[in-house]
C-alpha cells in the first residue's frame, strides 16, 4: 500500500520546494499562491474564523492573490463544512445539479437559479444530487492532466 501522509502545517507549506510543486504536478502560479497564502497564513485564519457568513470569507479568500470564487467555494465547503457554499465555474458540477433537477443541462447561472429555493443548504442538496440522483451520462473520453515529469 502507499503510504499515508498528513498535510503540512501552515509553516510547512512555505517551505516546500519548488521541484516538489512541480513533482505534484502544480504549475508555478498555482505554487505561488499556496506559498504566499501561507506567509499570510495566521492572519488569514484569524480573519477566516471571525467571518460570520459565507460572503464574509469569500471576502477573505478572494483578497489573496491566485483565489477565485471557485476556491473560495471549496475552501468553506472543506474547511468550514458551509452548507451554503457552490462551486461556481467548476467544470461539471452545473451539467450535473441541471441533469438532476431538470433532465437537462444548464450552466452557472441556471444552476443557481434551480438552486435558490435551497438557498442555506445548497451545498448538502448537491451532495445529496451526488450520492443519490441520476447523473447525467459521460460522453467522449476521459480528460487525464498531462505529466510533465518524464520530459
Amino acid at each position: 500500500p502507499r503510504p499515508l501522509f498528513a498535510p503540512p502545517d501552515i509553516d510547512g507549506w512555505r517551505h516546500v520546494p519548488s521541484w516538489a510543486w512541480h513533482r505534484a504536478g502544480l504549475e508555478p502560479p498555482q505554487s505561488r499562491t499556496i506559498v504566499e497564502t501561507a506567509r499570510r497564513g495566521e492572519s488569514v485564519v484569524r480573519a477566516a474564523s471571525a467571518a460570520t457568513d459565507g460572503e464574509a470569507r469569500d471576502r477573505v479568500f478572494i483578497s489573496l492573490r491566485g483565489v477565485g470564487i471557485w476556491t473560495s467555494a471549496e475552501t468553506r465547503i472543506r474547511a468550514f463544512g458551509d452548507p451554503d457554499a457552490v462551486s461556481v465555474g467548476d467544470y461539471h458540477l452545473a451539467h450535473q445539479v441541471g441533469y438532476a433537477l431538470t433532465g437537462h443541462r444548464t450552466d452557472d447561472d441556471g444552476m443557481l437559479e434551480l438552486l435558490e429555493p435551497f438557498a442555506g443548504h445548497r451545498q448538502r442538496v448537491i451532495r445529496l444530487i451526488y450520492v443519490g440522483s441520476a447523473l447525467e451520462p459521460r460522453r467522449g473520453p476521459r480528460l487525464h492532466p498531462e505529466d510533465h515529469r518524464d520530459r
